[in-house]
Formats: C-alpha cells, sequence, structure tokens
C-alpha cells in the first residue's frame, strides 16, 4: 500500500527534507481507492478507543505541524470522525497569551495533555517555539529568558537546548504511558498557493485567510530550513516523526488514519478482566432483572 520507509523521520539519522516528497501516494492512484481503507480504520478506531479508555494504562497524544494551508484542520475533522468526542480533546496553540508568557514555553502544552485513556490532538505545539520562533526570533525577546535582550543574543547552543527539553520531556510522558505521534503536514508551495486562492475564490473559504499567510509565505525557505532541524534534532525512537505528504489530501489523511491504527494495535489494548467476585456480582444482577416484574 506504501513504504513506511519514504514517511518516516530515523531516530539520529540525518535527513533531507527536499528528498520526501510532498505528492507521494504509495500504490494509490485515485481516491476511491482508499474509500474502503480509511471506512475500515475509522470503525478500527472508535473500537480500539474504546478499549484504551476501559483499559486505562495509556493515553494518545498526537502531533500535527505544517505550513499554512498544509491540512492541519481537515485532518483532524476525517481522521477523528468516527471517535467519541468524550475522549477525545483538540487544543490549538498560537500566540502566547500574556498569563502563558509568564511561564517557560512548555508550560502551556503540558497543562493540555491527555489523561490516561485519551486522545489529546495538538494543532500546532510546543514545536512552534522551535519553527515559529527560529523564523522570528524577535518572539524570543518577548519571553523575558535571561541573557537574551535581542535576537542577536540568541545562539545555536540555544536552540539545541530547547530540542534537548523536548527530546527529554516526550521520553519522561513515553515512560508514563503516553504514546506520541508526531505528523508533518509536507505540502508544497505549489500546493499552498492553489488552496489559498481557492481560499480566496470561495466565499464559504474567505474566513480563513488572512494577508498574515502571505507575508508568513515569503519565508518559506526558512521554515523549510527550520522544519528540517526540528525532523532531525527530534525525531526518537520513542516518539518519531512522520514526514505526510500533503498534496493530495486524501491520501494525507488515509495515511494518517492508518498509521494511528496500526499503533493503538501495537499496545495490546483490551478490556479489563473481571475478578471472581465481580463477576458473581454480574450474576446476581442479572438473576434480579431478570425476575423484576
Amino acid at each position: 500500500m506504501y513504504d513506511e520507509k519514504k514517511i518516516i523521520v530515523p531516530a539520529h539519522a540525518t535527513i533531507d527534507l527536499t528528498h520526501y516528497s510532498t505528492d507521494y501516494t504509495g500504490e494509490f492512484q485515485h481516491k476511491k481507492e482508499t474509500k474502503a481503507m480509511r471506512k475500515d480504520n475509522l470503525k478500527k478506531m472508535k473500537e480500539l478507543q474504546d478499549k484504551m479508555y476501559a483499559f486505562d494504562h495509556y493515553s494518545l497524544l498526537l502531533i500535527f505541524q505544517a505550513m499554512d494551508a498544509g491540512g492541519k484542520d481537515s485532518t483532524i475533522r476525517h481522521v477523528m470522525s468516527g471517535v467519541n468526542p468524550q475522549g477525545c480533546q483538540v487544543f490549538s496553540f498560537k500566540q502566547p497569551s500574556q498569563n502563558e508568557l509568564e511561564h517557560d514555553y512548555l508550560w502551556r502544552t503540558y497543562r493540555s495533555l491527555p489523561e490516561r485513556g485519551r486522545i489529546g490532538i495538538f494543532n500546532r505545539s510546543y514545536y512552534e517555539e522551535v519553527l515559529t520562533t527560529r523564523v522570528h526570533p524577535e518572539y524570543i525577546v518577548k519571553q523575558r529568558i535571561p541573557g537574551i535582550q535581542q535576537p542577536g543574543d540568541i545562539t545555536e547552543d540555544f536552540w539545541q537546548q530547547r530540542y534537548q527539553s523536548i527530546n527529554q520531556m516526550e521520553e519522561h510522558l513515553c515512560h508514563n504511558g503516553t504514546v506520541i505521534m508526531k505528523f508533518f503536514l509536507h505540502v508544497s508551495k505549489e500546493e499552498q498557493k492553489h488552496r489559498f486562492l481557492k481560499r480566496i475564490h470561495r466565499p464559504d473559504k474567505n474566513w480563513k485567510f488572512t494577508l498574515n499567510d502571505l507575508s508568513e509565505r515569503a519565508y518559506w525557505e526558512e521554515y523549510q530550513t527550520a522544519f528540517e532541524k526540528m525532523l532531525n534534532r527530534t525525531s526518537t525512537e520513542y516518539a518519531p516523526w512522520y514526514v505526510i505528504p500533503a498534496d493530495h489530501k486524501w491520501f494525507m489523511r488515509t495515511l494518517v488514519g492508518d498509521l494511528i491504527v496500526g499503533k493503538l494495535n501495537s499496545l495490546d489494548l483490551h478490556y479489563p478482566k473481571v475478578s471472581k467476585q465481580q463477576a458473581e456480582e454480574i450474576e446476581k444482577a442479572r438473576i434480579i432483572l431478570e425476575s423484576d416484574t
């Protein structure tokens, strides 16, 4: 169906992001060829989510990063459409508030992590702190970090320390039952242009477009460099990055859904076994209810 080696970023490897295709579709040629697979995965995900909630040992954290118009919102909406909303939360982290700036950069996301048995989705995440801030280092100055009074005070060691802090936090979470899956939706510049024009030409899509989108597009190469560095420094055995080809939304959604189902299947989730005493109590309840007139 598809070659996972073409999308995963190996731990401790140094990759060239340009070697990862934005329009790869595996063995599929058309959207209709993935319909059965997507339907089957939606059903499986619903069942696995229910087991994970009942098992109550793991939580699942899904992280989505992309350029503007990369397809984060629609992918989350389609892939998670079959799950129980009571067991799933979506958080979108954009410009930090004044209160959030009073804390370290990981605070606002850490307090939103999913509880055991639940799925948490970060639509953008703490990785913005090594992406947007790397392209716009003036944002770091606003964080009032000791020793940094201006962008020129930010050294490469500063970024390496941030990568290390993120890796250590994710390793800690994984050791304590949080399964982390990280998806970089890799869209081409041409496809981004097409999607921006669609937002402009369609009145029902106008609300999605701002002039700031175009301003950030001007930093395309800087963002690609920042993404590449992020992938190289934070893809680990316990929390790998997947570079998801995003030019074809139908394949992007199919791929993300299949990877999530595969990961949940690997956890050997099951419903808790009842004790002998619980079984006896259930039997008593059955007898009482069936004899109730």
